[in-house]
C-alpha cells in the first residue's frame, strides 16, 4: 500500500496520522496477547502456570542471608559470616592474640 503523501491535505495527512497511532496501538495489545498466551503455553508445557513461574522467579532475586561462621565467645548471640567489615568483637579477639579459627562455629 503506497500513499502519495504530498498529494494530500493537512486534514487528511492528520486523519491519517490519527488512524496510524490506532492502529500501533491495536497491533501492540494484539501483540502483548499473543506473548502472554505463548508464555503460558510454554509453562504449561512443563506444568507450571505463568503466576507459578513469576512469583518464583521474584522470590528467587532475594538472596539468603549468609549463614553465621564467627560467633563471640563473650556473648554467643553476636555472629559474623566472615563477609563484610569484622565487627569490633573479632578485632579485639584478634588483637588479643586468639586465632580467627578460634572463633568459628
Amino acid at each position: 500500500m503506497t500513499f502519495d503523501l504530498s498529494a494530500m491535505s493537512r486534514k487528511e495527512l492528520l486523519q491519517l496520522q490519527s488512524n496510524v497511532e490506532k492502529a500501533l496501538q491495536e497491533a501492540e495489545l494484539r501483540e502483548r496477547q499473543e506473548a502472554l498466551k505463548a508464555a503460558e503455553e510454554a509453562a504449561a508445557k512443563y506444568g507450571f502456570s505463568l503466576d507459578e513461574i513469576a512469583t518464583a522467579s521474584r522470590q528467587g532475586a532475594k538472596k539468603a542471608k549468609a549463614a553465621p561462621k564467627y560467633r563471640n565467645p563473650e556473648n554467643p548471640e553476636e555472629t559474623w559470616t566472615g563477609r563484610g567489615r569484622k565487627p569490633h568483637w573479632v578485632h579485639a579477639a584478634l588483637t588479643a592474640g586468639k586465632d580467627i579459627s578460634d572463633l568459628e562455629i
